[in-house]
C-alpha cells in the first residue's frame, strides 16, 4: 500500500486558444453586420424668414394680472375679478377671431391661482397658443 501522497499538477487553461476564437468571432460578427446610414437620405426643408409677419389690424390680446389679483384686458381693467366678467372682457376684445396674438402678464407677486384661472379662461375659449410675459433680470450671471 502505497500511503505517500501523489503530486498533482494545477489545471491550466490554454489562454491562446480562447483569444483565438474570440477573434474568429468578432471577425464574424464584424463582416455579417449591416451598418445603416441615415445620412444618405436627401431632405430639403422649407425656409421661413426669421421673423413673423405682421397682420394688419390684428391688435394682440395681452391679459395683466396684477399684484392684488385683479384683472386687464389690452390695458383697461375689469369691474371685479371674477371668472365670468373676464370671460366676458375677453370675448368683447377677440370677437370671433381666436387666432390672436394671445400674452399673460402677469405681476410676480400675483397669486398662482389667478394666472391659472386666466390661462383656463382663455383654453375654454379656444385660444390655443399662449405666450408668458417676462423680463430679463438684469441682476442674473450668463452661465
Amino acid at each position: 500500500m502505497n500511503l505517500r501522497p501523489r503530486r498533482s499538477e494545477d489545471p491550466e487553461i490554454n489562454l491562446i486558444s480562447l483569444i483565438d476564437i474570440l477573434l474568429v468571432l468578432v471577425l464574424f460578427f464584424l463582416l455579417s453586420t449591416t451598418f445603416s446610414v441615415d445620412g444618405r437620405l436627401r431632405i430639403q426643408l422649407p425656409q421661413a424668414s426669421s421673423a413673423p409677419l405682421e397682420r394688419a389690424g390684428s391688435e394682440p390680446l395681452v391679459i395683466t394680472v396684477t399684484s392684488a389679483g385683479a384683472y386687464l384686458v389690452n390695458g383697461r381693467e375689469l369691474v371685479n375679478g371674477s371668472v365670468d366678467t373676464l370671460r366676458a372682457a375677453i370675448l368683447k376684445t377677440a370677437g370671433e377671431r381666436r387666432d390672436l396674438r394671445t400674452s399673460i402678464r402677469a405681476d410676480g407677486r400675483a397669486t398662482h391661482q389667478s394666472v391659472v384661472t386666466a390661462m383656463d379662461v382663455l383654453g375654454q375659449l379656444g385660444f390655443a397658443q399662449l405666450n408668458i410675459v417676462t423680463i430679463k433680470d438684469p441682476g442674473a450671471a450668463r452661465p
